[in-house]
């Protein structure tokens, strides 16, 4: 019986997310499988990758031939240089403290690196919110200044409107007192 790692589709049409099962090759994709050792999602940035990295130790350590796409997600996590590390010490090529010590300082820098990612990518994001603000803000500014200008005009044509009338009322007012005298 071949065994495979391998994902099972889950979730709904546009937003897959899949279990990252151990499955007999010969079985369906959504099918039977033999045990479920994590899940993956896709929808995030940097997408999330939730496994048993023991049980997926093992399992690779069995025989199980990981898909290419699995096969990458177990790279990146760090197992198959767990294996790699492991058929050493198996070999008698290095010990077994050795091989615990270089897994353990590529993990810290592993670790360090994706969450050098989140952060960039949370640093970005403000900054891009910070320039939507901005732009928006400047927008208003100039609507707001457009406002003004023409409320200014507005008022400009009908100060001399206004002016007109109060000359108009003066000037009878003036001949009517020359008449009387």
């Amino acid at each position: 019986m071949a065994v495979k790692i391998r994902l099972a589709r889950r979730g709904r049409k546009k937003a897959a997310m899949f279990d990252i099962v151990v499955a007999d090759s010969r079985s369906p994709r959504d099918g039977r499988f033999i045990e479920k050792i994590g899940t993956y999602n896709p929808q995030t940035n940097p997408a999330t990758i939730n496994f048993d990295g023991e049980k997926a130790f093992d399992w690779i350590m069995k025989g199980a031939q990981p898909t290419d796409t699995v096969r990458a997600m177990l790279s990146y996590r760090g197992v198959l240089y767990r294996k790699h590390l492991q058929l050493g010490v198996i070999k008698g090529a290095i010990s077994q403290d050795t091989a615990d010590q270089r897994f353990t300082d590529w993990k810290e820098q592993k670790d360090a690196k994706i969450e050098g990612k989140r952060t960039s990518l949370g640093t970005a994001k403000d900054d891009a919110r910070k320039q939507r603000l901005a732009a928006e803000t400047k927008v208003n500014e100039a609507r707001a200044e457009a406002q003004r200008a023409k409320q200014a005009a507005a008022l400009a044509a009908a100060a001399p409107a206004a002016e007109a009338e109060t000359t108009e009322a003066e000037a009878p007012a003036e001949t009517t007192e020359e008449a009387g005298a």
